[in-house]
């Protein structure tokens, strides 16, 4: 079975996220003191019957930077153009994009950290004073000229901030963070998706997928539809504790929300590495598995509970993760293998 985090999305998977996208503020369940700042810039550019500024939404994959973008457009009361960063290949693709946006009109650029260089001095001018500097001619005989175009807004997401440029960074003038949401919140997530999904799930069912998502609305739905197959084939289609239990130990999800990837990280640098430290490149080679995936991913959740540690170094396991995994503990860096002791308690239950 795929890893539950697994960052590739099927044409399913984003059909199913879209269809649970919230269409309002309202509807729109955590990031209050986000969406609290943004409703009054919002008012206020609407109020002086300008353009709202430029806006970067960055934190942990999952956690609602696209539905915000298309939330911010929506109380615009203007238009989204949707792209990624990896898309916009050259120079001539951002120009022509940004000379058919309309006044006010709001560009969403997904892991815009991953524009090329080239790519990105376009945005320069074009964020700062609404021109494009376009080069006529060729050789000794070429001239620059700037091109005004229509004032817009800007809307950049991205998971890894610190790739941001500095020069890039300072044009946005507004800047938010997304943090990892709390049980709570994703509960009402779950209630919500179960409503528009039409199934039926109690507060306790709702409870235990919400205690397994890693602060992640997405992670969240993804588990909740997963679910909701187990308890239509193996249950009365009701999402109870014990039911929601049962179906994530199933799929091997633990009460952390640590899945199989996870535990194959840790169990590795434990076993094959003495518990660290160990560079990140190396633990990528030794489990198969993207660098920038293991980064982006995988080790913000690990390090938040307490599970790993980033240091100078390499990678650290912790002894909280030595104790949840069942393994004996030894400092980092000892040699020889380490392996599980007889009749280590298990994550799921038979």
């Amino acid at each position: 079975m795929p890893a539950i985090l697994s960052p590739i999305r099927t044409k399913e998977d984003v059909l199913f996220e879209d269809s649970l996208r919230p269409r309002t503020f309202d509807e729109f369940v955590g990031q209050d003191k986000v969406k609290s700042n943004l409703r009054v810039f919002i008012q206020a550019a609407k109020k002086r019957d300008e353009h709202l500024d430029h806006v970067l939404l960055y934190g942990p994959p999952g956690l609602g930077k696209t539905s915000l973008a298309y939330l911010i457009a929506k109380e615009m009361g203007v238009g989204i153009k949707p792209t990624a960063g990896p898309v916009i290949e050259r120079t001539g693709d951002l120009s022509a994009i940004l000379t058919n946006m309309q006044t006010k009109e709001a560009l969403f650029i997904d892991e815009i950290h991953r524009l090329q260089p080239s790519v990105e001095e376009i945005l320069y001018s074009a964020m700062e004073d609404f021109s494009l500097d376009i080069v006529i001619g060729q050789g000794p005989g070429a001239r620059s000229h700037k091109l005004k175009i229509r004032k817009f807004t800007l809307i950049g997401a991205t998971t890894r901030a610190g790739r941001i440029t500095a020069p890039l960074r300072g044009r946005f003038g507004i800047i938010h963070r997304l943090d990892y949401y709390r049980d709570e919140d994703l509960r009402k997530v779950i209630q919500r998706s179960a409503k528009i999904l039409k199934v039926k799930v109690d507060d306790a069912g709702a409870g235990e997928i919400a205690l397994r998502s890693r602060g992640t609305p997405r992670v969240a739905n993804r588990l909740l539809r997963r679910v909701r197959d187990y308890v239509d084939v193996k249950g009365d289609g009701v999402i109870t504790a014990r039911e929601a239990e049962r179906a994530l130990d199933m799929m091997e999800v633990d009460r952390l929300g640590l899945d199989d990837v996870d535990r194959k990280i840790l169990s590795t640098i434990v076993e094959n590495f003495g518990g660290g430290p160990v560079g990140i490149g190396t633990i990528a080679a030794a489990i198969d598995e993207e660098k920038d995936t293991i980064e982006s991913i995988y080790e913000p959740f690990l390090m938040r509970i307490g599970f790993l540690d980033r240091t100078i170094r390499g990678r650290v396991v912790t002894p909280k993760a030595y104790a949840h995994l069942g393994y004996e503990y030894r400092e980092p860096g000892s040699r020889g293998r380490t392996a599980p002791p007889p009749g280590q308690r298990k994550l799921f239950k038979d």
